[in-house]
């Protein structure tokens, strides 16, 4: 098979790293084939990056959404919690070695004006075991994590990196596939350089005309959280395209940093020449702060590839590729806006809320979505000669301590500090609620961060808007929300519009199962038809802190707020069927284990809470997901449905064939995969882990 010198570089430059790279010899010729063969089913952005950092996949294989991966991201951050992940990493075995030292990295940002002595010896055993494990780490002051990882050269286009913490979908904005992993996932990482994953659905949002002077990156995604706010693009991968080429790296930034908010798991940017050009600028930079870690990362050699890669092709989606949902936003109609109070979700033009004159006593230039240096540049043209309203206190801290230092050259940093700012050092800071300057009881507070959650930034009791910088400047000269803008704003409706895309359905066939792994299971159907079943009515909220629950007496628990006979009236073997994001609520992983104590071998619905989802599989326990299944049953009993439904009817879930049998009906659903089957058959992750340990 022949390789073209562009996708053979590609794979040299973008392969996961590892103690033995392939670079400087050929690459596997199952390797090459794997790649060929993906090439000839459709795949969008996601899928495509998604196939290059998978692993264990057969000859021919292409990954798809639904799909369950092993996945060897090329990093993976930590910031303050790798405290946590250093508990869980050393528990796994003793004297346990990171497997690719090049793989984590390490970034103190979100405490760092705690100076009391529990935390500086937290820090100072963080950096102690970089140094021992020989991972990269960046001390407290450099900056917050996701924008050192950008600055520093370890997330580039085609590449996926992931964070122990939810804005890692920043890394889209550079045209890579940035997700959140879990504090165990991380620990799985730093041991085997793996961790499992599901490809989640992928939206498109596709951008028309151009934004006008004024509106930023930040009310671009402001207004998509307003006006897709019924959980849309929940549990999605967001690809943007369209016209894209005109939308600055810095407010690609933005918008990738708070589809977090919107609720999707990433938010990814294609890799095209404004993104080529801010690379090469980056490279430059490196010379201009004298980061010798830039030498590797951000060669010429590096860049180069990079381009040439982005160049062939490799790096869009194919034109047939699928999306779940098509979303559309005309860019010309997007006006400067602000989310609030206290939800991201509900949002307003400035000029509307200017004319309610909402007084504001505090107001914050920080974070990771908007404390870059033109977000700086862009409040100091409205801060110039002008000073902060009386009793408004505006709080300022870069992003890194690079973009300080940019900015003070520029002299805009001087600008905020002349007009009355007070500076904050380069971290995380209010906007997670630490340090100085939170918001008291009773006060009103507008930010350019990402979340304004009720009491995250302060007093349960306060309230929190959310905008783009230079309106979180202006209202902090005006004393109430304002618009930076001078004279009569007109207001319109901004042009949007959504698709919900069909996929033909039909199961997969002829799915390799493990040795030991059932081909089928099959089990009378218990109906629990509610939507929105929260893990609070799977398992009761006052046991979640028992310690000592044995799984006997958690089974006798299990929906007990929801329907207080179901332990009793259910039996062993029986297959549990739910609505529509079944699990939803919080993390207690006990809604999983609890069902599977009872002795229901899995569980079906029409959705799933993402994070009900993974606990499931953590703890060895299937989920699967098939929404014809769901609305078969609801259209086949009419009337008012009791909360359990027991229907005396069997169900068959085929593993090989990929399909749910009912009444005569068979639906498809997606292949349970080779990881999800070594994640059930070694009975969670944990067990997982320790088996790829034992591999060596």
């Amino acid at each position: 098979f022949f390789f073209g010198n562009t996708v053979l570089l590609h794979i040299m430059l973008t392969f996961p790293r590892h103690p033995k790279p392939f670079a400087g010899r050929l690459l596997p010729l199952k390797f090459c084939r794997l790649y060929a063969a993906a090439a000839a089913k459709p795949q969008n952005y996601v899928e495509k990056i998604v196939q290059r950092f998978a692993l264990n996949l057969r000859p021919g294989e292409c990954v798809q959404a639904g799909d369950f991966v092993t996945i060897q991201p090329k990093h993976v951050m930590t910031h303050d919690n790798t405290a946590a992940v250093m508990q869980k990493f050393v528990s796994l075995q003793p004297g346990i070695k990171v497997h690719n030292p090049q793989q984590p990295v390490f970034t103190l940002d979100h405490d760092i004006q705690n100076k009391s002595e529990a935390n500086l010896k937290k820090y100072a055993n963080i950096a102690a075991f970089a140094k021992e494990q020989g991972v990269d780490a960046y001390p407290a002051g450099r900056g917050i994590g996701h924008q050192v990882m950008v600055e520093e050269g370890y997330v580039m286009p085609g590449t996926m990196v992931v964070a122990s913490d939810s804005h890692s979908n920043m890394y889209g904005g550079i045209g890579a596939l940035g997700t959140p992993v879990v504090r165990t996932d991380a620990a799985a990482i730093w041991a085997t350089g793996s961790t499992w994953w599901i490809v989640p659905p992928v939206a498109r949002v596709t951008f028309s005309g151009r934004l006008q002077p004024g509106v930023s990156g930040k009310d671009v995604i402001v207004t998509l959280c307003g006006l897709f706010n019924k959980d849309e693009v929940l549990n999605h991968a967001v690809e943007f395209t369209g016209a894209v080429e005109d939308l600055s790296v810095d407010d690609r930034l933005a918008i990738a940093n708070m589809t977090t908010e919107w609720g999707a798991l990433a938010g990814v940017f294609p890799a095209d020449n404004t993104l080529l050009d801010w690379i090469t600028s980056r490279h430059k930079a490196a010379e201009t702060h004298k980061r010798p870690s830039y030498a590797t990362r951000l060669s010429p050699g590096a860049v180069a590839a990079l381009e040439a890669d982005c160049r062939s092709g490799n790096l869009t989606a194919d034109p047939d590729a699928y999306y779940a949902k098509d979303l559309t936003l005309d860019l010309s109609s997007v006006q400067p806006s602000v989310s609030g109070p206290n939800a991201v979700k509900k949002s307003a033009s400035v000029a509307t809320l200017e004319l309610q004159k909402i007084a504001i006593q505090k107001a914050y230039i920080v974070s990771c979505t908007n404390s870059r240096a033109a977000d700086i540049a862009s409040a100091a043209a409205v801060l110039k000669g002008k000073t902060i309203a009386p009793g408004v206190e505006l709080y300022i801290a870069a992003a890194s301590s690079e973009v300080q230092a940019d900015s003070e050259a520029a002299g805009d940093w001087q600008a905020l500090l002349d007009a009355g700012a007070k500076p904050l050092p380069p971290g995380c800071g209010p906007c997670i609620g630490l340090g100085t300057g939170l918001l008291e009881k009773g006060e009103v507070g507008i930010s350019a961060t990402n979340r304004n959650f009720k009491g995250r930034m302060g007093h349960p009791d306060s309230l929190c808007y959310l905008a783009s910088p230079a309106v979180v400047a202006a209202s902090a000269v005006a004393g109430h929300i304002a618009s930076p803008a001078v004279g009569d704003v007109a207001t319109q409706a901004p042009a949007a519009s959504i698709v919900v895309n069909k996929k033909a359905s039909g199961g997969t066939g002829g799915t390799e199962l493990l040795k030991g792994f059932p081909e089928t299971i099959t089990g009378n159907v218990v109906f629990c038809h509610q939507d929105n079943l929260n893990t609070d009515g799977i398992y009761p909220g006052k046991y979640t802190y028992k310690e000592d629950i044995t799984p006997a007496e958690q089974a006798q628990v299990v929906m007990e707020n929801y329907d207080p006979e179901f332990s009793k009236s259910v039996s062993t073997g029986d297959v549990l069927v739910g609505g529509y994001n079944f699990g939803s609520g919080s993390s207690r992983e006990q809604a999983a284990t609890a069902l599977k104590h009872r002795g229901i071998p899995l569980v079906i619905a029409a959705s799933f809470s993402e994070t009900f989802k993974r606990n499931a599989f953590n703890n060895g326990y299937i989920a699967i997901e098939c929404e014809e299944l769901v609305e078969h049953l609801k259209a086949s009993h009419e009337g008012e449905l009791p909360l359990t439904l027991h229907t005396k009817q069997l169900v068959t879930i085929d593993f090989r064939n990929s399909t749910v049998t009912f009444q005569d009906k068979s639906f498809a659903i997606s292949a349970l995969g080779m990881t999800a089957q070594e994640l059930v058959l070694a009975d969670g992750l944990e067990g997982w882990i320790k088996s790829k340990l034992l591999q060596g």
